[in-house]
């Protein structure tokens, strides 16, 4: 469906640094800072968070079972992620574990949450670069492009299967955006036989709508040989960390529950932990230049931002879960994984994909496996089960919420006191794992494609594509408060005129 790529006459650029701001299609706000040497190339780049928030800090005062919510508005992409996280978290502050029927309610949920998630990545922020082109004109890679691209049918199916997905939150989470059903032990709402059936009509649907996204990347992105040569050149897209993921009692891949698998770049599992130990695994440093902190693994060490064995960066993405995960638990998923591991040599050897932009194809497969595990959750009795919450709940104690949050590990550590008042608050989100490896591929493609000062929007893309495959989410990532905020307030009189400008530098 794609043709070759045809890149846009390349720009000379005046002074020794170029700057992406803002970066497109991600959740936040960010900017790419690339300063050149004397002779034009690139000496570093970086991948900046201007922006900063207080969530952990503002939490703390508050009563815990309001945290759920509160936490959930941190951006609008992955509310279903934090609010599960956060009620995970409060469960372990009362010392309760879900009933089955509520745990189970929840993890219907979830897997719709994943669907509707990973939908809007691929399509609406992903797709422009390899259904249009990475180098095609900037009004042109957006989501409208995209469906002028694939045809009017498959745009319409996209809005039907989001929507589907979205449906599904909304009757089970009580809102489609920010859910509000967790409780203690619990849920809020029980689920009528007459939900079910739709949230089975719907997950009929779904299955076969994530088949069909898989054949649409196979179709645009696998059969065009200069997508795939971008793809697989190792001196782009390429980094050899460690991969961390979620993993079941089979070590299978779980979003919902389990614990958390760490395998090293041979493949070899080097970590196996519960979640509420993550304090005793990982760590986070800091930088001046970035209100984003940058976890590492304890036991290598933070040696700054290098890959290989001896430093503690780690990926935790669709695709460190295709890397930690032994197989799929349902059958669809686990045959489009293991069609991963062959197209791209790692099926007999158990490495890892270290590919960065294979992250989008494992991203489809984790569609496939959701809806798939949805629909299989949509037909169990325990949907309508109505024993959906525990009653015994005494406050008090330290509760550590963990899943797989569509963009990678996320973990919700709350205190609380007897009367149930949030004591501390700690937030390791997915994107903020990521942090190390996003600068490290921005940097190592800015210097790859940009020499003798010359530059073009096409590679400025390529560029962006690099942070682009984590599917970010900065909104979320910069929850602390590190130091200064470089805030400047405007102050204008009633007709909009300038009165004056306060600055906190």
């Amino acid at each position: 469906m794609a043709g070759p790529i045809i890149w846009d006459e390349k720009q000379k650029v005046q002074g020794n640094r170029v700057t992406v701001d803002p970066i497109t299609r991600l959740e936040g706000h960010g900017k790419i800072e690339i300063f050149l040497d004397d002779k034009g190339d690139v000496q570093n780049a970086y991948w900046q968070v201007p922006e900063v928030r207080g969530f952990e800090r503002f939490c703390v005062g508050r009563r815990v079972t309001e945290l759920n919510q509160i936490t959930a508005r941190l951006c609008g992409v992955c509310p279903g992620a934090h609010h599960l996280a956060s009620t995970k978290a409060i469960d372990g502050c009362f010392n309760a574990k879900p009933t089955p029927a509520a745990y189970h309610i929840r993890d219907t949920f979830y897997q719709a949450h994943f669907v509707h998630s990973h939908i809007a990545h691929f399509y609406a922020l992903a797709a422009g670069d390899f259904v249009c082109g990475p180098a095609a004109p900037a009004a042109q890679r957006n989501v409208l492009g995209v469906v002028g691209a694939v045809g009017a049918e498959t745009g319409l199916a996209v809005l039907k299967a989001r929507k589907q997905a979205q449906q599904i939150q909304a009757i089970i989470g009580g809102k489609a955006t920010h859910p509000v059903m967790g409780v203690p032990g619990g849920v809020t709402h029980a689920i009528s036989q007459e939900e079910a059936k739709t949230i089975q009509q719907y997950a009929d649907e779904l299955v076969p709508f994530a088949e069909l996204s898989l054949q649409i990347f196979k179709d645009v992105v696998l059969a065009n040989k200069e997508y795939v040569d971008i793809i697989l050149n190792k001196d782009l897209y390429y980094h050899e960390t460690y991969h961390m993921g979620m993993v079941n009692d089979k070590g299978q891949a779980d979003f919902h529950d389990g614990k958390i698998k760490v395998v090293d770049q041979a493949g070899k599992e080097v970590d196996l932990y519960d979640p509420k130990d993550y304090l005793d695994h990982i760590a986070e440093a800091a930088m001046p230049w970035s209100y984003e902190k940058f976890p590492y693994l304890r036991k290598p060490g933070f040696k700054g931002l290098v890959d290989g064995p001896d430093s503690g960066i780690y990926r935790a993405t669709p695709l460190s879960r295709m890397n930690v995960t032994k197989d799929l638990p349902t059958p669809k998923a686990n045959a489009a994984l293991m069609e991963f591991r062959e197209t791209l040599g790692v099926k007999d050897s158990g490495l890892p994909v270290q590919f960065s932009l294979a992250t989008h194809w494992a991203r489809l497969i984790e569609m496939l496996y959701a809806a798939e595990k949805l629909q299989q959750d949509a037909y169990s009795d325990l949907l309508t089960d109505g024993n959906i919450k525990q009653t015994d709940l005494v406050p008090g104690g330290r509760g550590v919420g963990c899943v797989e949050a569509p963009r990678g590990t996320l973990t919700h550590d709350y205190t609380c006191d007897e009367n149930g008042i949030v004591t501390a608050c700690n937030l390791v989100v997915g994107t903020t794992n990521n942090n190390g490896p996003m600068c490290m591929d921005v940097a190592k493609v800015a210097k790859a494609l940009i020499h003798n000062f010359e530059v073009s929007p096409g590679l400025l893309n390529m560029v962006e594509m690099a942070f682009r495959a984590y599917d970010p989410c900065n909104s979320c990532a910069t929850h602390s408060l590190p130091g200064q905020m470089p805030l400047v307030a405007e102050i204008r009189n009633a007709d909009g005129s300038l009165y004056d400008v306060v600055k906190q530098n």
